[in-house]
C-alpha cells in the first residue's frame, strides 16, 4: 500500500507539472503527461492485457485502458492522465476500506493458539495445541491468551474476554470456573483442565464460522456479479454504436467529436461504485456486527434480517438465565429425598441447566458407578438406570410416551417429572430467572416494526406463560418436541408475504428449527455445539440485547447498499445522457465514475461502526 501511494503521488506531481506548462510546452508535455499516465495505470494496462489473452475481455481494466487510451489518441492527454489517475486513488480508497473492514474480522484469527503451556512430570512444556488431549493440564501465563477451552483447577484473576463477547469488562474467574480459548488471562498464572481439543475448541469454531462467511453471498452481491457480465459488454457495444453511427447518419458531424463522446460513454459506464461498493457494504456490516460479538455467517443473513418482521425465541437459555434453582419436591410413591437422589443420580452424565440446578440441590456425592444405560431423549428428558432402578426425568410428554399419567404439576416453574420402574414418583419444580434485557430487547424490536414475537418451548404452560408475559411475548406455544418447533416456524415462514421469520435458541433440540428458520441465532457462549452450527448468526455473549445490535447492523447495512446503488445509477445516468448530448466533459466523467465510486466505498465504510 505505502508503495502504492508513492508510486500515485509521484505520478500526481508529474500530472501537476505537465498541467501547469500549457500547450506551449509541445511534444515535452505530452512526454510528461504519457509518464505520468503509466506510472499511474501500467497495473491496469497489464491487466487488461493479461485478461484478453485469457479471454476475459469485459472488465472494467479493458473499460478504463480503451477510454484513457482513446483520451489520448484524439488529443485529450490531461483528461486520460487525469481518469487513470483518479481511478487509481479510487483503488487505494477501496482496498483501504477493505483492510479496515478485514481487521474487524480478521482480528478474530489472533485467537487461533500458537503454543500451549502443558504441565507434564517434568515442568512446563510447549506443545502444539493441536496434540493437546482432553484431560491434559495446562498453563495460562499472565497476559497470554487461553490456548484451549478447559475447567481451573488452581489459580484466580480475570478474563478479558472482549475478542469473543464483545464486553469490555473482565469476567473473574476461580476454581471450578470454565474458561473458554481466545480469553486473555489478565491476572496471576492459572492452571486448568482441558475440557476440549483444538478443533472442538470455542477458538477453532469462531475461526471456522468467520471462514464460512466470507463463502456465502447476499442476493445483492450475486445480482452485481450477474449484471456486471452483461453490463459490460452491453456498455462497449453501446459507445461502438455511439462513435460510429452519429457521424455517418448527422451531415457535418466529424468522428472526432462523437469517439470523444464514445470515450466520455465508456468512463461514466464504468461499473466500479457498483461492484466494489456493494460486496464492501456487506463486508464492512459482517466487521461491525463482529465488533459487538455478534458474528454472522454470510451477507445473505444480513440482507434476510433486515427483512424480519416475526421473531421466535426458545425460553430456557436465550430469554431466561438458565441456571433453574430447585422450588419444591411434589411427593407421590416416593420421598423428596429418594426422588432427589435418583433424580440427581440419573442426571449425572447431562449438563443441562435443568439437570446441574437438581444436582446442586441433592448435595451429596453422586456414585457414577451406580449409573447405567443412561439415554439423553432430545426436547424431553433423560433415562437411565441407577442402582438397578429404571429411572425417567423429563417432561409431561416422555411420561405418556412411557404409558405413565402424572399429576400435572401446580404452581409456576419448570416441572420435571420423575418416575421410577414405570410407576409416577413425583415431580420437581424449578424456577428460572429471566434474563436482564430480554424484556428490553423484545420492546425495542417492536418498536422497530416487528410484526409478531413468539416463544417456542418445551416447557410447560405455566412457567412458558410466566416468561412471557415478563418478556412482552405476543404468542406462546409450550410443551413442544423438536418437531413440533419446526412446524410452527414453518407455518409463521408460510404467512410472510415479504418479511422473514427469526429463531433465535440455544439447545441442542434448538438445532432443526435453527436450520429451518430463515435466519437462525444461537446464544453462542453458553449454547450448544449443534445449536452454533445449525445458526447463521452467532452471539458471543449470550445477551439478548445482542439480537437488536444485529438487527439495526443488518438495517443500516441494507440502507447503505440500496442507497450506493441508487445515488451510483442516478449520477451515472445523469452524466452519460449529458455526455450524448455533448455536454459534459472527460472531467465530468471523471467524478461519475471515479467519485462516485470513492463516495460509495466512504459510504460503505458506515456500516463498521454500529452502535446501541
Amino acid at each position: 500500500m505505502k508503495k502504492r501511494i508513492i508510486r500515485i503521488a509521484a505520478a500526481s506531481l508529474v500530472f501537476a507539472a505537465a498541467f501547469f506548462m500549457g500547450e506551449g510546452a509541445g511534444i515535452l508535455r505530452l512526454i510528461l503527461f504519457v509518464a505520468a499516465y503509466i506510472a499511474a495505470g501500467y497495473d491496469v494496462l497489464y491487466k487488461a492485457a493479461r485478461n484478453i489473452s485469457h479471454g476475459q475481455v469485459f472488465d472494467e481494466n479493458f473499460l478504463m485502458t480503451i477510454a484513457t487510451v482513446g483520451a489520448f489518441f484524439v488529443g485529450e492527454y490531461p483528461e486520460g492522465a487525469a481518469v487513470m489517475l483518479f481511478y487509481q486513488v479510487g483503488e487505494i480508497f477501496q482496498d483501504y476500506a477493505v483492510e479496515r473492514s478485514r481487521r474487524s474480522i480478521s482480528a478474530l484469527t489472533e485467537l487461533r493458539p500458537e503454543y500451549v503451556n502443558l504441565k507434564t512430570d517434568e515442568g512446563i512444556k510447549r506443545c502444539d495445541p493441536c496434540d493437546v488431549t482432553v484431560g491434559d493440564v495446562m498453563v495460562i501465563m499472565p497476559g497470554e491468551r487461553v490456548p484451549l477451552d478447559g475447567e481451573v483447577t488452581e489459580g484466580a484473576g480475570a478474563l478479558d474476554t472482549s475478542a469473543l463477547t464483545g464486553e469490555a469488562v473482565p469476567r473473574e474467574v476461580h476454581k471450578g470456573s470454565e474458561i473458554l480459548s481466545g480469553c486473555v488471562n489478565l491476572g496471576g498464572a492459572i492452571t486448568a483442565r482441558v475440557t476440549k481439543e483444538y478443533y472442538d475448541s470455542t477458538a477453532a469454531r469462531i475461526l471456522e464460522l468467520v471462514e464460512e462467511a466470507v463463502e456465502k453471498k447476499a442476493h445483492h452481491e450475486r445480482f452485481i456479479t450477474r449484471f456486471s457480465r452483461v453490463y459490460t459488454p452491453a456498455v462497449v457495444t453501446g459507445a461502438l454504436i455511439l462513435a460510429i453511427l452519429p457521424p455517418l447518419i448527422i451531415p457535418g458531424h466529424p468522428f472526432s467529436e462523437w469517439i470523444y463522446r464514445a470515450l466520455l460513454f465508456l468512463v461514466v459506464s464504468c461499473p466500479c461504485a457498483l461492484v466494489i461498493s456493494v460486496p464492501l457494504g456487506f463486508f464492512c456490516g459482517i466487521g461491525g456486527a463482529s465488533r459487538q460479538g455478534v458474528l454472522v455467517k454470510g451477507g445473505n443473513y444480513l440482507e434476510a434480517l433486515a427483512r424480519a418482521d416475526t421473531f421466535a425465541f426458545d425460553k430456557t437459555g436465550t430469554l431466561t438465565k438458565g441456571s433453574f434453582e430447585v422450588k419444591e419436591i411434589h411427593e407421590a410413591a416416593l420421598s423428596s429425598d429418594e426422588i432427589l437422589r435418583l433424580s440427581a443420580h440419573g442426571e449425572c452424565f447431562s449438563n443441562h441447566p435443568a439437570a446441574v440446578s437438581i444436582k446442586a440441590a441433592y448435595g451429596g456425592k453422586i456414585d457414577e458407578s451406580l449409573v447405567s444405560d443412561m439415554k439423553e431423549l432430545s426436547g424431553m428428558g433423560v433415562s437411565a438406570c441407577v442402582a438397578g432402578t429404571r429411572v425417567i426425568l423429563g417432561n409431561f410428554a416422555l411420561m405418556e410416551k412411557h404409558g405413565i399419567t402424572p399429576e400435572r404439576a401446580v404452581g409456576r416453574g419448570t416441572a420435571v417429572y420423575v418416575a421410577a420402574d414405570g410407576e409416577y414418583a413425583g415431580y420437581i419444580l424449578l424456577a428460572d430467572e429471566i434474563k436482564p434485557g430480554a424484556a428490553e430487547t423484545v420492546a425495542a424490536l417492536k418498536r422497530a416494526g416487528a410484526r409478531l414475537t413468539v416463544m417456542l418451548t418445551g416447557d410447560v404452560c405455566a412457567s412458558a406463560e410466566e416468561t412471557a408475559a415478563a418478556a412482552g411475548i405476543d404468542r406462546v406455544y409450550a410443551e413442544l418436541l423438536p418437531e413440533d418447533k419446526v412446524r410452527l416456524v414453518e407455518q409463521l415462514k408460510a404467512a410472510e408475504e415479504k418479511g422473514r421469520v427469526v429463531y433465535a435458541g440455544d439447545g441442542i433440540n434448538d438445532a432443526p428449527v435453527l436450520a429451518c428458520a430463515d435466519v437462525g441465532v444461537a446464544m453462542g457462549a453458553l449454547g450448544s455445539d449443534a445449536a452454533i452450527e445449525a445458526a447463521d448468526i452467532v452471539i458471543m455473549d449470550d445477551n439478548p440485547l445482542r439480537i437488536l445490535d444485529a438487527v439495526r447492523t443488518a438495517r443500516r447495512t441494507m440502507g447503505i447498499v440500496k442507497g450506493n446503488v441508487a445515488f451510483s445509477l442516478i449520477v451515472k445516468g445523469a452524466v452519460l445522457i449529458l455526455g450524448a448530448l455533448g455536454l459534459a466533459n472527460m472531467w465530468e466523467a471523471v467524478f461519475a465514475d471515479v467519485g462516485v465510486a470513492v463516495i460509495a466505498i466512504l459510504n460503505s465504510m458506515r456500516a463498521l461502526n454500529v452502535g446501541r
